[in-house]
């Protein structure tokens, strides 16, 4: 099978594989013939489609013809426009869906002090402010000797903010990194500052609350004569707390998954983010808790969100957190369909309709039971909203300031980067999976050859319990650990 059609009402389809012109193809029990070359990933009318008429993929409208397109013509950029606008009308309109039933599982995980499941038992150092980032660098460099036993790592995460910032992004950087200072993957915490930044010590503390003495330690680096043996001395304190840890059985359902793609193309929309989608629907019915952002990437797609939302409240705050985000979009004087990316458009995707219609794929059927704001936490077992950006690096640790134990993180074209979670790079096509092994854990891309979104779900499941239980992904194989800080304001 080299054509697809997603939803009975397209009258487009997507190539699973290189089309050449004068190519006769069955789609539907029907004949097609392409007018001319269609890369793999990329649309093929189904029937003319007049100019000013809407291009229909996954059921839904992913634009409008600019011209005439004649049946069995390449659809993309050239002959379609997006019909996206900064305005937009919701109506709340409740559907459910059936959940699968699957049978309990769990994974080997720690149990952490306040009852909280963990997956990694890692030391973790968080600066408050960049000017200190070279300091956690060594420090992380001279203390490896502490990374035995139970203990699964020593990490930093470099940052540049926590000084000169004001007002919401100084709230923003202090809210996210007090989050990941919560984080249940974080054995034990040095919390690293310099001493005159605005991120002062004291009000990190504050943001934070309450603490385990044990587990998280402060450093103020112009305080200390020696701050790398003071800080490795502090290290060795919350290494010997954390190795105390071992792993246990935990049942699957306390999980948290967060739910991201990147580098996305053509199939993305096929494969990988409704696997994920299924993969989302079992991980809740086992009573998990899945976490949904990109924002900017439901664009075009939100009403299939919106009618998922558990009841009305819920609802309400879906539909402010986009209009927030449009209104962002527009406070800096930029349109919101100024999307998808080069390498999306490469890989097939024409509008951002076209591309948030499978971004949402990843959400699968699950309803909405909460939405969050930027740096808060889950609370709530089922699917999760999260307000934040599309951008890989600032989303994936929003995902695990939000709790993540664990990211899925689709792909049609790869990337090598990871979140301080766990980060499982999935692909949409099997050709990425053979060629980049060394980033891609799962290749989702099995279903444009016939496996059915169930049964690759369910290997996925497997796969995450596996990650859950201590597997490395391929990037905490090569030591990829990055954050990166919503901003939006002035720099001083």
């Amino acid at each position: 099978m080299k054509l697809i059609r997603i939803h009975p009402s397209d009258n487009v389809a997507v190539a699973l594989e290189d089309v050449a012109a004068g190519e006769t193809l069955s789609v539907g029990g029907s004949a097609l013939v392409a007018a001319e070359d269609v890369a793999r990933g990329h649309k093929l009318a189904l029937r003319d489609i007049p100019a000013g008429a809407p291009v229909v993929k996954y059921g839904c409208a992913i634009g409008v013809a600019k011209a005439d397109i004649a049946r069995g013509a390449w659809v993309h950029v050239h002959n379609v426009r997006t019909a996206l606008s900064e305005n937009a009308e919701y109506v709340y309109e409740h559907k459910t869906s059936a959940l699968p039933s699957p049978a309990p599982r769990s994974f080997e995980g720690y149990r952490r002090a306040d009852g909280r499941a963990a997956v990694r038992n890692e030391l973790w150092i968080l600066p408050t402010v960049g000017c200190v980032n070279n300091v956690a660098a060594a420090l992380v460099r001279e203390n490896q000797g502490l990374v035995t036993g139970s203990i699964d790592g020593l990490y930093a995460f470099p940052h540049p903010f926590g000084c000169s910032q004001m007002g919401d992004d100084h709230a923003q950087t202090r809210r996210l990194l007090a989050a990941l200072a919560r984080h249940p993957n974080a054995g034990g915490v040095l919390v690293l500052g310099l001493g005159c930044e605005n991120l002062t010590m004291e009000q990190f503390k504050a943001e934070l609350g309450e603490w385990d003495e044990r587990r998280v330690k402060f450093l103020v680096c112009q305080q200390a004569e020696d701050e790398l043996a003071a800080g490795s001395a502090l290290l060795r304190e919350l290494a010997d707390f954390a190795s105390r840890a071992r792993r246990e059985t935990i049942p699957a359902g306390e999980l948290v998954v967060g739910l991201k793609c990147g580098g996305s193309d053509g199939l993305s929309g096929v494969t990988a983010n409704p696997v994920v989608g299924r993969f989302s629907d079992l991980l809740v019915a086992l009573g998990g808790a899945t976490v949904l952002t990109e924002v900017p990437e439901m664009f075009g797609a939100e009403s299939i969100l919106f009618s998922r939302c558990l009841d009305r409240g819920v609802f309400d705050r879906a539909v402010d957190m986009v209009n927030r985000f449009k209104r962002y979009y527009v406070n800096h004087g930029q349109v919101v369909y100024e999307n998808p990316s080069p390498g999306n458009k490469a890989g097939g995707i024409t509008t951002l309709e076209d591309k948030s219609c499978g971004c949402v794929q990843k959400g699968g059927s699950a309803q909405i039971v909460d939405v969050l704001e930027y740096a808060g936490a889950v609370t709530k077992r089922g699917l999760n909203l999260l307000s934040a950006p599309g951008n890989d690096l600032v989303a994936s640790t929003a995902l695990t300031a939000a709790g993540a134990h664990i990211i899925l993180f689709t792909t049609g074209r790869g990337t090598p980067f990871g979140a301080p979670a766990p980060t499982v790079k999935i692909s949409s096509n099997t050709a990425l999976f053979d060629l980049k092994r060394g980033w891609i854990d799962f290749d989702a891309g099995t279903v444009a050859s016939g496996e059915s979104i169930d049964d690759a779900a369910s290997r996925l499941l497997e796969h995450v319990l596996r990650v859950a239980g201590g597997e490395q992904t391929r990037s905490e194989a090569h030591g990829a650990r990055e954050i990166s800080i919503f901003k939006d304001g002035v720099v001083l």
